[in-house]
């Protein structure tokens, strides 16, 4: 077994498990397909079988083929990565980084599902996620009313907003920076786009189990914003924060999620509002909320709104279901994507409240794919979204 992808307490972690079956329960991807063996207690108890220690592997016989590894690889990428089971885990074991740490094991035996390649050589090809020109990364600014001339892509700034590869290029999420946009106008903040010379944060190849394929990313992105002579990095992808927050170096700057930095923005009173007569519900994204510990700045964002009210869902904050959209699940189990979903927008269509917000790119998209394609009354939206239709301008 290949341990040295693991601490020491990780080791150890894996023996920790009482098979209490807590993430079972909580698991999105067993509750949508009915399959044990997609969740953590699954993983922890074949790990145990294959012999990740020497005695175990004595005890339990010879360890696995490259076969029986392929097999259970095929389990492993059908995640969201939401950490919902390290989030109800009694024992504390921190299963996401496991799940993590287990996905670049996979990687290097050569035992993966290939999909997950298009990811590297997409990035390898062109800086970002979908294989796109470069060029087009901020497009989306030639769609607003009136867009300036600078395109928002300056010299200097003392903000640089870091869009990201979805609300860059997929047209459903690219309402998500024009809107921050326009805000941050309205705001009077002295901020910048990087434009082309954004390259992808590199999340999508820790979710691939490739993260060390992420280090140009890397040096580049903090390289280009340094020159920007910048003091603060903003991101509307909880994604995007989080790889920036866990994986880059630290360099003098202040990251914040836009919801956080939009909280600032009303607090200080510099956003002209409106009365806006809207029940909303709010969606917390696995990577802001479980993983960031970022709750109640976007519903206090929302409450600051004159005319809006929050419904909350019966599973909110550390408990949200996750939306289906994370760990990379659609390339790999578009049904198990699409199933998973189905049961987040159910529970979102039972508060009575016709439209859900939520604060990152990709929820908004997985849900309202959905209710597009289901023909569902329910309107979803980002927080920076509707901060723009209350702004008095």
């Amino acid at each position: 077994m290949n341990n040295r992808l693991y601490s020491k307490t990780q080791l150890l972690a894996m023996e920790a498990c009482t098979g209490c079956a807590a993430c079972v329960e909580v698991c999105p991807a067993v509750g949508a397909s009915g399959d044990g063996r997609l969740s953590g207690l699954f993983r922890l108890d074949w790990q145990r079988r294959a012999g990740r220690t020497g005695w175990l592997q004595w005890l339990f016989g010879r360890a696995p083929d490259q076969e029986a590894w392929r097999g259970f690889s095929e389990t492993v990428f059908r995640c969201t990565l939401c950490g919902h089971c390290a989030e109800v885990c009694p024992t504390g074991i921190g299963l996401k980084d496991l799940w993590l740490n287990l996905r670049q094991e996979l990687v290097e035996r050569g035992a993966y599902p290939t999909k997950v390649n298009l990811i590297s050589e997409h990035l390898a090809e062109s800086h970002n996620v979908f294989g796109e020109d470069q060029e087009d990364r901020a497009e989306w600014v030639e769609d607003l009313e009136e867009p300036p001339d600078d395109l928002f892509v300056k010299d200097r700034a003392e903000v640089v907003y870091f869009t990201g590869c979805v609300a860059s290029f997929f047209p459903l999420a690219q309402q998500i920076p024009m809107a921050l946009a326009e805000v941050l106008t309205a705001g009077g903040v002295d901020f910048s786009l990087l434009g082309e010379e954004e390259w992808c944060c590199g999340f999508p190849l820790l979710g691939a189990g490739n993260l060390p394929a992420a280090q140009e990313m890397i040096e580049h992105n903090l390289a280009a914003i340094q020159a920007k002579g910048a003091r603060e990095v903003v991101f509307a992808c909880p994604s995007c924060y989080m790889m920036w927050r866990e994986h880059y170096p630290e360099a003098g700057l202040k990251l914040s999620h836009a919801t956080e930095f939009l909280e600032d923005l009303l607090a200080s009173d510099r956003l002209p509002l409106k009365e806006r007569k809207l029940i909303v519900t709010y969606h917390d994204p696995c990577d802001l909320g479980r993983a960031a510990r970022i709750f109640e700045p976007p519903r206090r964002v929302i409450q600051s709104l004159p005319g809006v009210e929050l419904k909350e869902m019966d599973d909110n904050r550390e408990s949200c279901l996750c939306c289906g959209g994370g760990g990379n699940l659609e390339m790999i189990d578009q049904q198990l994507n699409a199933e998973i979903a189905r049961r987040k927008v159910e529970q979102v269509l039972a508060t009575g409240a016709g439209t859900v917000v939520s604060g990152c790119q990709q929820c908004l998209r997985t849900m309202a794919t959905h209710a597009r394609r289901n023909k569902l009354p329910l309107r979803v939206m980002d927080v920076a979204q509707l901060v723009r239709a209350s702004l008095d301008i």
